[in-house]
């Protein structure tokens, strides 16, 4: 159920007293804007950022044990590949080296076991939804029933900033 892929600058994690902001990367458009913010809030800060990837477990393939694997193994190195990039634009922006989490399970239990298991991680920071659809899963959880799930507070960076503001921002 957990399994975490951490990379940090020469191997050594942040110290305790940095902020560490953690950015959760899906596949949605606002997502960069999260993690642009994240990134110009840690160099503002003397902070760091953290890159967090969930992949949901491979489901329905009991009878071909095998195949779900390779489902599995192929989605982990999907996820890796754009930690990868992504770390890129992050030390771009930073100029620090992100700590990179992969983990596999239900999103929302991964991310409070990654929050609760690293002390460093200090504040969480999301991308609102642009669509109707609301802010998203992940916000309306946390804003919801999971409010007391996290020991960090969370920011909530509205999903249709501009670079331009986001920078202001920061």
């Amino acid at each position: 159920m957990l399994d975490t892929v951490s990379t940090g600058s020469a191997g050594q994690a942040a110290p305790e007293h940095h902020r560490v902001f953690l950015v959760v990367v899906d596949d949605s458009e606002e997502m960069k804007v999260a993690l642009r913010f994240a990134a110009l809030r840690a160099k503002s800060t003397g902070g760091r950022v953290a890159l967090f990837r969930d992949i949901e477990p491979a489901g329905g393939f009991h009878h071909w044990a095998g195949v779900g694997q390779l489902m599995q193994d192929e989605a982990r190195q999907e996820a890796e590949q754009l930690l990868s990039d992504l770390a890129g634009e992050v030390i771009e922006l930073s100029g620090q080296l992100p700590a990179l989490y992969v983990r596999v399970g239900p999103i929302v239990d991964e991310l409070v076991a990654l929050v609760e298991e690293e002390p460093t991680i200090s504040i969480l920071v999301l991308a609102a939804g642009t669509s109707k659809d609301g802010p998203g899963p992940l916000i309306s959880f946390l804003a919801g029933k999971g409010a007391n799930s996290l020991r960090i507070p969370v920011t909530i960076v509205p999903g249709n900033l501009t670079m331009e503001q986001i920078e202001a921002l920061a």
